[in-house]
């Protein structure tokens, strides 16, 4: 028998600095989430490339990564995800969205997103964790969990029947639960710091935003550390059913 097999849809284009360190952002989420025995594909649907409809079954759960592309856009690949995630939901599938994984599953399951009321978040949030989480009272998780954000999206509002998990004084949903099955953490548990310090360049450099705050958000990313371990826990226990 063969071990457990997982897909990233991958909704962003590499960096060069990603793929020279990291071997691309799929070996960043293999870095912290793959284990011994396990298949880990990558889809770029960015480009377009898509699992087959007879190859979805197959996977034991998905994840969906960050993008610089608004989630609230209409591009045809993100009608295409959009329409992947509501098949996904019906299998019961497990499905862990990160930053822009988030946004589009909170769009996808009927809830609302736009640009973030309060601006760029971009650096190292301290997020708080819902007690009534049974993911999180079941590891101990700590009330309090830093992370590291880099979005000027949000979901503003979630359908009913999910649950707000996380929250931070810049963002009202910083998580959230749909079933069993489907999670979304808009902030990113797989970047690294130095990951983050490159797109705070690259973004500098897109003119997206200015120096000034560039070297202020530089400051603030060195006073703290993300949880990574905490994170990496959190996000392999549900993904893989360990409750």
């Amino acid at each position: 028998m063969g071990g457990k097999r997982f897909a990233l849809l991958l909704c962003a284009k590499d960096t060069d600095y990603v793929k020279k360190k990291y071997g691309g952002y799929l070996g960043v989420f293999v870095g912290m989430l793959e284990e011994e025995g396990e298949i880990w594909d990558v889809y770029r649907v960015e480009a377009g490339e898509f699992p087959a409809d007879d190859v979805v079954e197959d996977y034991d759960g998905f994840v969906i990564s960050g993008s610089c592309s608004d989630a609230h856009g209409n591009d045809v690949w993100i009608c295409k995800l959009l329409n992947l995630i509501k098949k996904l939901d019906s299998l019961k599938k497990k499905v862990l969205g990160i930053c822009f994984g988030h946004q589009i599953l909170g769009r996808a399951m009927g809830g609302k997103i736009g640009r973030a009321i309060s601006g760029w978040d971009i650096g190292v949030r301290t997020v708080h964790l819902s007690s009534s989480s049974k993911l999180f009272t079941s590891l101990k998780m700590p009330a309090l969990l830093p992370v590291i954000e880099c979005h000027r999206d949000e979901v503003w509002e979630l359908p009913s029947k999910a649950e707000v998990i996380a929250w931070s004084d810049k963002t009202g949903i910083e998580m959230f639960g749909y079933g069993d099955h489907i999670m979304g953490i808009q902030g990113h548990p797989e970047y690294t710091k130095d990951i983050l310090l490159h797109l705070i360049d690259r973004l500098v450099h897109r003119k997206m935003i200015v120096d000034s705050y560039a070297d202020e958000v530089k400051a603030r990313v060195e006073a703290i550390e993300p949880d990574r371990e905490a994170w990496k826990k959190l996000c392999l226990s549900f993904l893989k059913s360990r409750l």
